[in-house]
């Protein structure tokens, strides 16, 4: 009895973390197939993402093509302290920090509002129509959406300028005034991706029950009482948690867009450190600089993300984790 008593024990996980181990490898086992399915995305991430980091020793070293990584001079916070001693620093994180705040305060809300119409509206074929038309944008490349709005913008056949015209007033070469950029990158970001994000919401919307609705015209709500009082309480939670996401990426300005559209004349408002990174590190080949500039926008971007998290669980009850 002792004997067989003691294989018993022997057989069972001993502890927490033994069973803790057991109920993993059964939840695995039980959803591998989906498992199966994560790997194509896991693998991107290990090599996309992950893989490169390594490459971010190149920071602390003077780099060469022709010594490689591992034998290039170690030069410690050579490159930072160039960077943060430089003049461009301080203009290049003004205009980093204004274009995402900038896209942060205009930009963020869009998609929320557009979301809250569009479940108000009951008219089938104009809601499906404004999805369509709102979604359509997202759809086509930065490289186009930059060159429909020098198209636009052209102060000789652009629509606006000959609006403009039409109405008695001067027409305005709009790209190289300084005084203009921002708005119109702030602007025709919100065009382009506000049907996307505005999916999110409208899935989130879709997850309330309606008879927290019929309750409520029940009571006599209006329409305008019942988005207050009950669909932007239910979907706060996703509001929070875009917010985080949204304020982790505000100084990740993607040089794309501003590369395509910015110019001499607009260098001063326009410059930001994609842009930078971009110049000194592939077009002038000093690839440790240019690392070492584009580790410290990654590194402040991670404490707005940590922050913006710690922040929203204070106040709001959730976050990101």
């Amino acid at each position: 009895m002792s004997s067989a008593g003691t294989e018993t024990n022997l057989a069972k996980p001993r502890g927490g973390f033994g069973r803790r181990m057991v109920s993993a490898f059964q939840h695995m086992k039980r959803d591998r197939q989906l498992l199966i399915l994560f790997i194509p995305c896991l693998l991107f991430y290990v090599i996309f993402r992950y893989g490169p980091l390594y490459g971010l020793i190149i920071a602390f070293k003077d780099y060469s093509v022709f010594t490689g990584i591992m034998e290039s001079e170690w030069v410690g916070l050579k490159h930072f302290e160039k960077f943060f001693s430089s003049p461009d620093f301080w203009l290049l994180f003004k205009n980093t920090l204004l274009l995402g705040v900038y896209n942060l305060i205009f930009g963020f809300p869009f998609p929320i509002i557009l979301a809250i119409l569009l479940n108000e509206v009951r008219v089938k074929w104009f809601k499906k129509s404004v999805q369509t038309l709102s979604y359509l944008p997202s759809f086509l490349s930065v490289v186009i959406i930059s060159s429909m709005i020098i198209d636009f913008l052209s102060p000789n056949q652009g629509i606006i300028n000959q609006l403009i015209a039409a109405l008695g007033f001067e027409k305005t070469y709009f790209l190289i005034e300084p005084s203009w950029f921002r708005t119109i990158y702030v602007s025709s970001d919100i065009w382009a991706t506000v049907g996307y994000e505005a999916i999110i919401y409208m899935a989130a919307i879709a997850g309330i029950s309606p008879s927290l609705y019929e309750a409520a015209k029940v009571d006599g709500a209006k329409r305008r009482h019942m988005i207050f009082k009950i669909t932007i309480p239910a979907i706060l939670p996703t509001i929070i948690i875009m917010f985080v996401l949204k304020t982790g990426s505000m100084l990740r300005i993607g040089y794309e867009k501003v590369l395509l559209l910015y110019n001499p004349m607009t260098y001063e408002v326009a410059d930001v450190f994609s842009t930078y990174v971009y110049r000194k590190g592939l077009l002038e080949s000093n690839y440790s600089y240019g690392a070492a500039v584009g580790l410290f926008e990654a590194v402040v971007a991670m404490i707005l993300l940590l922050s913006s998290n710690y922040f929203s669980k204070r106040l709001g009850g959730s976050g990101l984790w």
